[in-house]
């Protein structure tokens, strides 16, 4: 919960962005620092599955993983309060990097013990409630840090601040999973392997579980529709004339709408699995989208961001749980590595094409793309994807 917290300050569609087009001035870099951190995030979870897949014990991988990607978060903190110019944009895309890394790796350690902690019939509610607790936390944190922090530039920096507190948060949820969970050791394990061979491996576990390719389409397509995602607040402030001291209720709204929702999310994707939350999730992103783009007033914009937020934590919630239901559990912390790289290079790429395109048709243009990458994913979902919990129950 608390690790959430901080890297939802971080995360969000808010701050960050909004922090590198002041010190750029540019909707590229804003997307190449969106695609920097998608880019870290490729390679880095086929080396932590590779790491783990044969230990008794994963928590030692996950407090180093963690642990670094703190340090960057740090980083950005002390570069806002030491650099300026294009020095400080050089850093910032660097620690996006390094950032991109770490997390990567922390994915796959993470979703490998959550697997082995949380029992199939009860993921849902319990990650509801800690993306709840969290999602409130972060909420009323992103207004304060708005109001009282980045508006009146506290101690200088405004978003050095609020960066150091989210690094001070997730810190102290590392600390807590250390102290606080007991990581059972599973029966069986695969043979330790290398990196390579692991590589080769691909293809045929891709084959394995009949749902887990056209799976990986949605995913992938889904990914693609995030080029408009850094600039949701760009547009909110640049284009409909709210203020930049918007961005503490946009965030309000955005990480608020998360914390209600997934209480939803997390029992209804307990009741009837997490296609259904994947297919209503999506359908809400395109509406809350559409949204955006066509209404331009102030509680529109709120709605529109309320949309967002919720939409995007189904997604996440629905796409991180139902991976741990295709196929056996010796290769699943292969196939996490596998979307994450695969989600990783789709949104390295197309954050990129996303800055391109707003510098050169506007934002509109960009948020029309990423609408029909959500409706093909929708298609794909709808018309290619099983409820795998209903195929494992059934033993096929």
């Amino acid at each position: 919960m608390l690790g959430m917290t901080g890297f939802r300050l971080i995360n969000a569609p808010t701050f960050m962005p909004v922090y590198i087009h002041l010190i750029s001035g540019s909707n590229t870099v804003v997307g190449l620092s969106q695609a920097l951190q998608q880019v870290g995030g490729i390679i880095s979870p086929i080396f932590g599955a590779t790491a783990i897949e044969h230990r008794k014990k994963v928590m030692p991988a996950a407090l180093w993983m963690g642990g670094l990607g703190r340090v960057q978060i740090v980083g950005m903190a002390a570069a806002g309060w030491f650099l300026q110019g294009q020095s400080l944009v050089y850093a910032m895309l660097a620690l996006l990097f390094l950032f991109g890394v770490f997390m990567g790796a922390q994915r796959v350690v993470f979703g490998m013990l959550m697997a082995k902690v949380i029992p199939l019939s009860r993921r849902g509610r319990l990650q509801a409630w800690r993306n709840a607790t969290g999602g409130l936390i972060a909420a009323i944190l992103a207004w304060a840090a708005g109001k009282y922090i980045i508006e009146p530039d506290l101690f200088g920096h405004g978003y050095s601040v609020t960066f150091m507190l989210a690094a001070v948060l997730t810190s102290l949820g590392l600390w807590a999973l250390q102290l606080l969970l007991r990581e059972p050791e599973p029966p069986n394990l695969p043979a330790k392997a290398r990196f390579r061979d692991r590589l080769r491996d691909f293809p045929a576990l891709i084959r394995s579980d009949p749902g887990y390719a056209p799976f990986l389409l949605v995913q992938m397509l889904a990914t693609a529709s995030r080029m408009a995602v850094p600039f949701y607040a760009i547009y909110a402030t640049s284009s409909t004339g709210l203020s930049v001291a918007i961005l503490g209720l946009l965030a309000l709204a955005y990480l608020g709408a998360d914390t209600l929702s997934n209480l939803l999310w997390g029992y209804l994707g307990d009741r009837t699995g997490f296609r259904l939350v994947l297919l209503v999730s999506i359908s809400m992103w395109i509406g809350a989208t559409l949204i955006l783009l066509g209404f331009h007033s102030p509680a529109a914009i709120f709605i529109a961001f309320f949309g967002l937020g919720a939409a995007q934590s189904g997604y996440m919630m629905a796409a991180q749980t139902m991976i741990l239901e295709f196929g056996n559990r010796e290769e699943m912390p292969m196939r996490i590595a596998i979307s994450s790289s695969a989600e990783g290079i789709t949104a390295s790429i197309s954050p990129i094409v996303g800055g391109l395109v707003a510098d050169a048709f506007g934002y509109p243009a960009v948020f029309g793309i990423s609408i029909a990458f959500l409706a093909l994913s929708l298609l794909f979902l709808v018309l290619k994807v099983q409820e795998p919990r209903n195929r494992r129950l059934a033993g096929v």
